[in-house]
């Protein structure tokens, strides 16, 4: 009778047990696809430069002036720290920028009245750490090609500051070609007795006032702009006590779910492009293609995620909940983009298991990669006497 009924309980059992093997089989199968490197280390304390622009303290002041001052754009309204400035971590609260023939800082910046210039298309990344793009999980990069903007179509910081001077929406505005407005900018800082006197000072040569050095200038002050001690980087640097237990969880949740199969290295990004299917915005009148109209943008580092909202290249998710709820859709197949099928995402989105609670954890952790101490000081005046930072009172 007994092994009537132990047989009876293995008929009943036998489908949930393998069904439950095979749950675990699926998982170990998953676990075992090794794609990428999902070493996440701590930023490196010091800054590394190109041989051929290394850091002086004058250059670096020189290059904070010239990112304040107006008369680096075309209509003379709109500086670098326009769209970057330090009260919202050198990005802006903004989905997608304003330009110029505006007036308004971050979220309240307005375009005038009438206006035709287009809004700039993507998202306005935070300058902080951009000294250490291109990073790799061995804490290697190489200043002289680190990989520069969402499709990392220019390298160094030494020509992608001369690239918003040249586009239309960003600061050039209308009165200039973009193979002429360099030449004119040149022009007016040659006019101006003390940006003489401070490019000799930063460059040694009377005749230094050029489109290479105003690039080399800027992108020294940039360099500056670090924030490589945050409490996730003292937690990597043996400090076990820098993020509390919830943090730990969520980091360790975030490798574990495939967050980090692209999200890697000390900035958190693996750099490359991926194909998503982001939602469009709807503020642009054509969809933006990405990198050879694949709809394939970069990875963004993950750092100072408090200062960079809203998200994604074109700023259309506000929260970071929205962000990994859209990753939870893609990854289940959804489609988000009417122009990107779920055939076209990246492989490696298919890799991510998202809940509810693992959002909350992955959420906290992120928040350890926070960290507001950069420079903050807004200079008085600059050279060229025009108001600092452009119309953005």
């Amino acid at each position: 009778m007994k092994r009537i009924a132990f047989i009876a309980v293995l008929f009943i059992m036998g489908p949930l047990l393998v069904n439950c093997s095979d749950e675990k089989s699926k998982k170990a199968k998953k676990k075992e696809i090794a794609k990428v490197s999902t070493t996440i280390t701590a930023l490196p304390e010091v800054v590394t430069p190109p041989d051929d622009n290394p850091a002086t303290k004058a250059k670096e002041e020189l290059g904070k002036l010239l990112f304040y001052d107006p008369i680096l754009s075309g209509d003379k309204d709109v500086a670098c720290v326009t769209c970057h400035h330090p009260n919202t971590g050198y990005a802006e609260f903004l989905d997608i920028s304003i330009g110029p023939n505006a007036k308004g800082l971050g979220s309240k910046r307005r375009f005038n009245s009438p206006n035709d210039i287009p809004h700039v298309k993507r998202n306005a990344p935070t300058i902080l750490n951009s000294a250490f793009n291109g990073i790799d999980t061995y804490n290697r990069y190489d200043s002289e090609n680190a990989p520069m903007f969402w499709d990392n179509r220019v390298k160094s910081l030494e020509k992608q500051s001369l690239e918003p001077i040249k586009a239309l929406e960003e600061m050039r505005g209308h009165g200039y070609k973009d193979t002429e407005i360099l030449d004119v900018v040149i022009d007016r800082l040659r006019q101006i007795p003390e940006y003489r006197e401070l490019f000799e000072l930063a460059f040694g040569d009377s005749n230094s006032i050029t489109i290479e050095n105003l690039g080399k200038a800027i992108a020294a002050f940039e360099r500056t702009l670090i924030t490589n001690n945050t409490r996730f980087d003292q937690y990597m640097r043996g400090d076990n006590d820098a993020i509390l237990i919830s943090e730990k969880e969520g980091f360790e949740l975030f490798k574990e779910v495939g967050c980090a199969n692209c999200h890697n290295g000390p900035m958190l990004s693996d750099y490359k492009i991926h194909v998503l299917g982001t939602p469009e915005n709807g503020k642009l009148p054509n969809p933006d293609g990405g990198v050879k109209d694949s709809f394939g943008f970069r990875t963004p580092t993950l750092r100072n995620l408090r200062f960079t909202a809203p998200y994604m290249h074109n700023g259309s998710l506000k929260t970071l909940k929205r962000v990994l709820e859209f990753y939870e859709d893609i990854a289940n197949g959804k489609q988000r983009n009417p122009h990107v099928s779920k055939e076209e995402y990246d492989p490696l989105v298919k890799e991510l298991e998202l809940s509810v609670k693992e959002m909350s954890l992955i959420i906290s952790f992120m928040n350890t990669l926070n960290d507001d101490d950069f420079d903050k000081e807004i200079p008085e005046k600059v050279p060229s006497g025009l108001p600092v930072g452009g119309n953005i009172q």
